[in-house]
């Protein structure tokens, strides 16, 4: 069973429908190696859905966001892209060429304890863009 799959599980679990449209949204974000904006989903997956328009692929990316199931991610682009929710974590994104990398949720928990603790705040969400050169850029 693909995560995909797992995920529609998850959501049946819930009481939601599993629509054709969300199914396929989800297996093109599962199925990508980098992170995809709502027209590069679209572009994907009005080949295996017929009739699927760009609206409701940005619909469902809200509604799967909604729920926990992918995660919209802003990059510094001024428009967010989405990613399958599997594990907490962040990104370091390259001002120069725009590439990232993942960086694991635990290097910032301590962080998150003393922000919270230093502010009063709870904190909610749960992801973090850092901006930068990369060791490529850096040598340019």
């Amino acid at each position: 069973m693909s995560c995909a799959n797992h995920l529609a599980d998850s959501l049946r679990e819930r009481g939601f429908r599993m629509t054709p449209q969300r199914l396929a949204i989800m297996h093109v974000l599962y199925a990508s190696p980098k992170h995809l904006s709502p027209a590069q989903v679209f572009d994907q997956v009005r080949g295996t859905v017929p009739g699927v328009t760009e609206t409701t692929v940005y619909r469902t990316l809200e509604f799967l966001s909604e729920h926990g199931l992918v995660r919209p991610i802003h990059l510094g682009s001024g428009h967010p892209v989405y990613e399958i929710r599997e594990h907490d974590h962040h990104h370091l994104v390259c001002r120069d060429c725009g590439g990232t990398v993942e960086v694991e949720n635990s290097l910032f928990k301590t962080l998150y304890v003393q922000l919270e603790a230093a502010t009063g705040f709870q904190l909610a969400g749960n992801h973090l863009s850092l901006f930068g050169l990369c060791p490529d850029c850096q040598r340019e």
